[in-house]
């Protein structure tokens, strides 16, 4: 360690952790219907001025949340440390997924950052605040974070974090956290549909003959061991179904 000299080499101006969170929000259009789900995610609007007064880089803009990770930190602590400061917003199993660092994407100087993402219930955001470095903080829908001049390069993170919440939720069991224990195959198809659209489960025909066969779903049954059955969807009983306890590690719905 002797022959080395860190000034022999440029380093990073900063190093961040961003975080996408995502969640699925559900509305009731009429009495005899399944809700309506849409996918949702949590933006930040950076203040106008930093802590010390001074004009904010990208002041007003929508982003997601992060900050810069303090030298005693890992990414991912400080990714917890600044969605609590700046959301108050806590508790939520993080995922690393993509590291950014092209030349000027933070008008800062070199700038990289971890990225980290989640979806979760929307009761593991209800006591959102903005706080810190953020003057507000909302859901969106998906399609209108799209559509907003978010700072930095969020965009793109924006859409990568995305991609990875579409796998996550056609390729696991993901789908059990908007749904409760025992559910409708339309339930679980209006979920899925917050982040798809193939043919495979956007076509009733389709998804109601394939989704039974599915290893990891199974019909509720009661007591005297008979498929379980409701009409608060529909006039019409629909069977309901659970998920077991099978790993999957490749479940493809449809």
């Amino acid at each position: 360690m002797k022959s080395y000299d860190s000034s022999k080499y440029r380093t990073p101006d900063g190093y961040t952790a961003d975080i996408a969170i995502f969640t699925i929000l559900s509305k009731k259009r009429e009495e005899k219907a399944p809700p309506d789900m849409k996918l949702y995610m949590m933006l930040i609007q950076r203040a106008a001025t930093d802590s010390e007064g001074n004009p904010n880089i990208e002041a007003l803009k929508w982003a997601v949340p992060g900050g810069f990770i303090q030298p005693e930190e890992t990414g991912i602590q400080a990714a917890r440390r600044e969605l609590l400061e700046e959301t108050g917003v806590s508790g939520l199993h993080m995922r690393h997924f993509g590291v950014y660092d092209t030349p000027g994407r933070d008008p800062r100087g070199w700038i990289v950052s971890n990225a980290f993402y989640a979806i979760v219930p929307e009761a593991s955001l209800v006591n959102r605040s903005a706080s810190d470095d953020a003057a507000d903080v909302q859901l969106f829908p998906i399609e209108e974070v799209l559509n907003l001049d978010l700072a930095f390069d969020h965009r793109q993170i924006v859409q990568d974090a995305l991609a990875l919440i579409r796998s996550d939720m056609l390729r696991t069991t993901l789908a059990k956290n908007f749904l409760p224990k025992e559910f409708t195959l339309s339930e679980l198809q209006r979920v899925l549909l917050t982040v798809t659209d193939d043919s495979k489960i956007a076509s009733d025909p389709v998804f109601f003959a394939r989704a039974p066969k599915l290893p990891f779903l199974e019909l509720a049954l009661d007591e005297d061991g008979q498929p379980k059955k409701t009409t608060r969807h529909s006039y019409r009983p629909s069977r309901l179904y659970t998920f077991n306890d099978l790993d999957v590690i490749e479940s493809i719905y449809g």
